[in-house]
């Protein structure tokens, strides 16, 4: 039957495969799909745990070819044109120590220069995705020049993902092809990204987890619309220079200066422990805001986004120390008297704790936010029920738009609290379309109810 298909069918149906490893056992099915096989025009290979283990195992070491064997030789047997080429190490290896490998190996130090100038100017002039993850253990002690040696070779690269590695910027070459870089885990000899700016031009998608080696990092790209920054260290400050960006999201700790500058933000997802200073310049477009953020510089961070009355949809939770924020009273009606605008809100678990003591202080001021919510979602733990009662109905009389409202309680809330609670709020406000779930530290939310 499989003989009988046509011959481009065949091949569109293994391209429709993602592991290469499956196309290997697809050739043995029959003699077209062995002819197919090679007309696939990508290649994606992963080194599983088991494989790595019997490559270790006395008893079957032997028995195992070299990764990098397999792979090369993969690459010499496709006669067609690859446009996608991934190769990696499985991430469950990332749990592998030091202490468990007791030689210097590198038959998975997969940016290994001289293995990658092996293959890669064969199929580069065709290459248009390019995706490495490496073994930590194998290359975090060994320096390389994977980036200079694809920058110099793939003149038509558009997507570049490195993970697991320690990468050099020396001999970079511009690269105005490529649209999205991705670098995660990364230790790169670039402290202020100087090079990767210069030499990656046209980024319109730029990925940064967890890259270290950095001091006083700077983002400028013109053409970046997309961008995820993790910072794994705490720099001195951080530069974001991108007029055309609309999604970001940058989590950091402890840096000393923020400076961001992106006329088109749209969603900005900031999560941000103790900062000396924040700088927003011509940041007045965005329309979703998500901030986790120290408690203690809540009032400060406020006040850096007075500006953004354009906010609709804002996302908020507190950590660290809150008695100290509850003494300012800082309560739900400042929030909404900074973000006048807002028709949904959602409370993380310190958020709402800050609010309602707030509350409990000095009950709730008659403004213009208040009534342009539409949307309430809360995490809550219900310490006193006929105080958070209290909150919740003092919130819903003064935002008259408010018609939704989703509760979650903690898991370790006792039932018949929660009950309780569940019963007045309906019983009080059914005019509200009422929602309830549960919450719990490290653990998806669950809804118990879905309003109707």
């Amino acid at each position: 039957m499989m003989e009988e298909l046509p011959a481009s069918l065949l091949v569109e149906i293994m391209s429709r495969l993602t592991d290469t490893t499956d196309v290997a056992r697809c050739r043995a099915v029959s003699k077209g799909l062995n002819a197919a096989s090679d007309e696939v025009r990508w290649l994606n290979l992963v080194c599983s745990m088991s494989r790595y283990l019997k490559s270790r195992s006395p008893e079957t070491k032997h028995l195992v070819t070299p990764f990098k064997t397999v792979f090369s030789h993969l690459v010499c047997r496709s006669t067609f044109t690859l446009d996608s080429v991934s190769l990696g190490v499985d991430r469950a290896l990332g749990g592998v120590s030091f202490d468990d490998v007791e030689d210097e190996s590198d038959d998975l130090y997969l940016t290994d220069t001289s293995f990658i100038r092996e293959w890669l100017p064969s199929i580069s002039h065709a290459l248009k995705s390019f995706s490495v993850s490496d073994f930590w253990v194998q290359s975090c002690w060994r320096r390389s020049e994977a980036l200079s040696l694809i920058s110099s070779t793939c003149h038509n690269l558009v997507k570049l993902v490195v993970r697991n590695a320690w990468l050099s910027v020396d001999g970079l070459c511009l690269m105005p092809t490529l649209r999205h870089l991705t670098l995660e885990f990364v230790r790169l000899d670039d402290e202020d990204l100087s090079r990767i700016n210069a030499c990656f031009p046209n980024l319109t998608q730029l990925s940064l987890i967890g890259v270290g080696g950095l001091k006083e990092p700077k983002i400028n790209f013109l053409h970046l619309t997309t961008c995820q920054w993790s910072v794994s260290n705490a720099p001195l400050s951080l530069i974001i220079c991108a007029p055309c960006l609309v999604d970001f999201d940058l989590r950091c700790i402890k840096p000393r200066l923020v400076v961001l500058e992106a006329p088109s933000l749209s969603n900005f997802n900031l999560s941000l422990e103790n900062t000396d200073e924040l700088r927003l310049k011509n940041c007045a477009n965005i329309q979703c805001l998500q901030l986790s953020v120290e408690c203690l510089s809540l009032g400060f961070l406020f006040t850096m986004f007075r500006h953004c009355s354009t906010v609709k949809r804002l996302t908020l939770d507190l950590v660290g120390r809150r008695k100290q924020v509850d003494a300012a009273v800082f309560g739900i009606d400042t929030l909404l008297g900074c973000f006048p605008n807002i028709t949904y809100l959602s409370l993380g678990p310190g958020a709402w704790h800050v609010m309602e003591n707030s509350f409990r202080r000095g009950g709730l001021a008659d403004g213009i936010g208040m009534k342009m919510i539409k949307q309430l979602i809360a995490h809550l733990v219900v310490h006193e029920v006929e105080g958070t009662l209290a909150f919740i109905s003092s919130v819903l009389d003064k935002s008259t738009q408010l018609s939704d409202v989703s509760l979650l309680i903690h898991r370790d809330v006792d039932s018949y609290v929660a009950g309780g609670l569940i019963s007045s709020c309906r019983s009080k406000f059914p005019r509200v379309r009422w929602r309830w779930g549960i919450w719990k530290e490290g653990i998806k939310d669950t809804w118990v109810s879905d309003g109707t």
